[in-house]
This record gives structure tokens, sequence and C-alpha cells, in this order.
């Protein structure tokens, strides 16, 4: 029991910071990600702007472009390919901080795709007859695509903070520290056990307690 209690215990610090690395770069990668989807929607041949301009399509596959690229690449190789920028941003490469940008890079596409998927779903009917009202763009945006698609959002934020856990494992590997890195270097490699299994299990903890909060606001929002 007293094996079990000092390894929580060691295991603090390394618990806050894989709930650092998920949660800091999933609000601003939803962020970003919002921001990316809603500009691709609107550019889109039958988006919100609806209008025939070569700006607009060059910007629209500009923007479905750096989805794709950023999506195809292995966050380990991100991780290794951001070192530069990410010493012009934070000043190192090696803490938790130094794993922010990467983070935040590999997770807003994932999530940009996700709410491109919701914004699809969304009935185009729906969308012309508020047009019809006289809605602004903005006033289609937030009342309505953002309102309908809501749940899907939610869920996709729940789906993106799983991965960022799973991704903050690999950020050990610039000294970020976390549960992944300790479960592996000191649990794995070192042959301590405890760590080890405790490890594992405060990383599931956060996984379905994420998962958790995500259905359950889904289902209190979800009106259909």
């Amino acid at each position: 029991m007293s094996n079990i209690i000092n390894t929580l215990q060691k295991l603090s610090l390394p618990l806050y910071e894989t709930l650092y690395l998920t949660f800091i770069p999933l609000i601003f990668s939803v962020i970003f990600g919002f921001i990316l989807a809603t500009c691709i929607f609107a550019t889109s041949k039958d988006g919100l702007l609806k209008k025939e301009s070569k700006i607009l399509t060059i910007l629209n596959y500009f923007f479905s472009w750096l989805i794709n690229v950023f999506r195809s690449i292995p966050y380990i190789i991100l991780l290794i390919f951001m070192i530069p920028i990410t010493i012009l941003i934070v000043g190192k490469i090696l803490g938790k901080e130094a794993a922010l940008p990467s983070l935040i890079v590999a997770a807003t596409p994932f999530y940009a795709r996700m709410c491109l998927i919701a914004f699809k779903e969304v009935d185009k009917g729906t969308i012309e007859a508020v047009r019809a009202m006289g809605a602004t763009n903005f006033q289609i945006i937030t009342k309505v695509i953002f309102k309908e698609s809501l749940p899907a959002l939610v869920s996709g934020v729940a789906v993106l903070g799983i991965n960022l856990v799973s991704y903050s494992a690999m950020a050990g590997a610039i000294g970020a520290g976390g549960l992944g890195y300790q479960a592996y270097y000191y649990g794995f490699v070192r042959r301590d056990l405890a760590t080890l299994y405790i490890a594992t299990i405060l990383i599931l903890v956060i996984v379905f307690s994420i998962q958790g909060i995500g259905d359950y606001v889904v289902k209190k929002i979800d009106k259909r």
C-alpha cells in the first residue's frame, strides 16, 4: 500500500504535465480549427460567399491543402520538423512548453476536418431560408451553422482531447514529461511495474473522463 502511495506522489507532477499538454493545446486547437474550417466552408464552391472568384478558389485550395498535409504527418515526425519553429517561439526545445507548438499544429487540422464534416451536415435548405430572410453571413454562421452542428462539434472536442492525451506521451521524447513518458521510461525501461500500471490507469481515467464529459454535454445540447 505504501508503495502505491509513494508512486502516486511521484506521479503527481507527470499527471499535471499530461493535463497541461492536453488541455492547453485543446483550447487553441479548437479555436484555430473552427476558424480554419469556417474559412474553407465559406470559400467552397457552394459556400456562404457564393462568388466566382479566383482568390476565393485559391484560398479554399490552400486551406484544404494545409489540413490534408498536416493531418498526414505522424506526430513524432512533426515534432522533429517543428524544432526550429519551437525554438523561435518558446526559446527552447525541452520541457512541456516546448511541446505546445507541435501539439497545436498537429491537433488543429484534425479538429478543422471534424468541423467541416459537421458543417456539411447542416441542412442547406435551412441556410438558404435564413439567407432569404436577410441574414448576414456572420449571422448564418453563428445562428444556424454553429447552432445546428454544435453536438458534433462538442463530440469532436472530446475526440480531439483523447488524441492529445496520446500525443502528450510522444511529446515526452523532447523532455515534455507526462504520464506516458513515466510509464515508458520508468515503468518499462527500468522495470518499475507500479509506475507502469498506475500511470496507465491514470491515463485511462483521463481518457474516460474526457469521453464521459463529452457524451454528457452532447446529450444535453442535442435536441434532435
